[in-house]
């Protein structure tokens, strides 16, 4: 018989992490993988469209929580994760990433002894300020199987006592995603159909509070914007919360009259990583794109006082950057200053495969690649 295995995705980044390990799951005689979609990225164009993307089935089950503060949203995962649990339980619940859904589902699971692998496991930023470090610090204090994307994740549960037979480094896991859609990512063409040419542009992608939520902040961004656009197209896919927050400060229009300044409407998986590949750089706030860009050897300036993928700096083409600085940074850029970084262990389109092989240990089954 199967193990059904729920798969808790929620975000944009949770379904280019989960689409390979589904698939790598789906291959196993042992294995029912089901994705549980939480409903907490509800905008079509933040969802649907990388389900489309990545190969991924619709979900098996939809809990529709949407919107809502994070104390909301984090009680609607867990009422109706728990309910779907009792209704129909899994044998293991995988939680990807660390948005409130992650630590929902984690939760709503342990408390009916239900035992969670969380994928992507380890990272910190040391900012308890993030909620998304708070989500992943509580996440894997209770998790049964932790899987590491580097060795700094190894570390840093280990020094909060984790043991380390519940901790297994098998890479990052959206590393995965972009090989399996490499073949469709060289093909699409986005730059081309923006009239845009490859290695003339920048690309800007950014939603976190501390650059979006305040209007001094957030203006202070717009006019950097404007001010690189003189030298360096600079392509904005708007992000609906951004968006928002451009519109209710009154900037939208500034951002948008900026000469060199391209605004888009949020794209699909491949689209976008067409897009970044043939970047001069990327300007972001975003943890994923901070992994894509290392890896691509991309240029990656991130404008966050702290990061959670710290490997990106040490080893890769990463920096952090206040805001002050990015007009100075991209000129780095474009004198060709900036470093780009080297390769990183595990990062190597495999990890769907360990990570797969991993859960079967765990689960007392003869590990096999189908």
């Amino acid at each position: 018989m199967s193990l059904i295995v729920h798969i808790i995705v929620a975000a944009r980044p949770n379904f280019m992490k989960a689409a390979p390990l589904y698939r790598e799951l789906a291959r196993r005689d042992w294995c029912r993988p089901v994705l549980v979609h939480t409903g907490q990225h509800y905008d079509a164009s933040m969802s649907e469209v990388f389900f489309r993307d990545l190969g991924l089935p619709e979900p098996g089950h939809h809990l529709g929580i949407g919107s809502g503060s994070h104390a909301e949203q984090t009680a609607g995962v867990m009422v109706a994760y728990e309910r779907l649990c009792q209704r129909e339980r899994p044998d293991w619940t995988v939680v990807v990433g660390d948005v409130n859904s992650t630590m929902a589902a984690a939760l709503a699971a342990k408390k009916l002894l239900i035992p969670v692998a969380h994928l992507e496991a380890g990272l910190r930023s040391g900012d308890r300020t993030m909620p998304e470090e708070i989500n992943r610090i509580v996440t894997d204090a209770i998790a049964d199987v932790l899987w590491t994307p580097s060795p700094d994740g190894d570390a840093n549960l280990l020094r909060e006592g984790v043991p380390a037979a519940k901790i297994e480094r098998v890479g990052n896991i959206m590393i995965d995603a972009f090989e399996l859609q490499r073949t469709r990512i060289e093909a699409a063409g986005t730059p081309g159909k923006m009239g845009l040419a490859a290695g003339a542009y920048a690309v800007v992608t950014l939603h976190r509070p501390s650059n979006v939520d305040e209007r001094d902040a957030l203006s202070a961004v717009v006019e950097t914007l404007r001010a690189i656009a003189q030298r360096l197209s600079v392509v904005f896919p708007l992000h609906p919360r951004t968006r928002k927050q451009l519109e209710t400060f009154g900037l939208f229009e500034r951002l948008k009259s900026g000469t060199g300044v391209v605004l888009a409407e949020p794209m699909g998986y491949v689209e976008f990583m067409s897009l970044i590949r043939s970047a001069a750089c990327v300007v972001t706030d975003s943890g994923g794109v901070q992994e894509e860009t290392t890896y691509l050897g991309i240029p990656c300036l991130t404008l966050r006082d702290t990061t959670e993928r710290p490997v990106t700096v040490s080893q890769g083409s990463n920096r952090l950057v206040k805001v002050a600085e990015l007009a100075q940074a991209v000129a780095q850029v474009l004198n060709g200053a900036w470093p780009k970084g080297r390769p990183i262990a595990l990062w190597d389109g495999r990890t769907a495969l360990r990570a797969a092989d991993s859960l079967a240990r765990f689960a007392g089954i003869t590990p096999s690649s189908g």
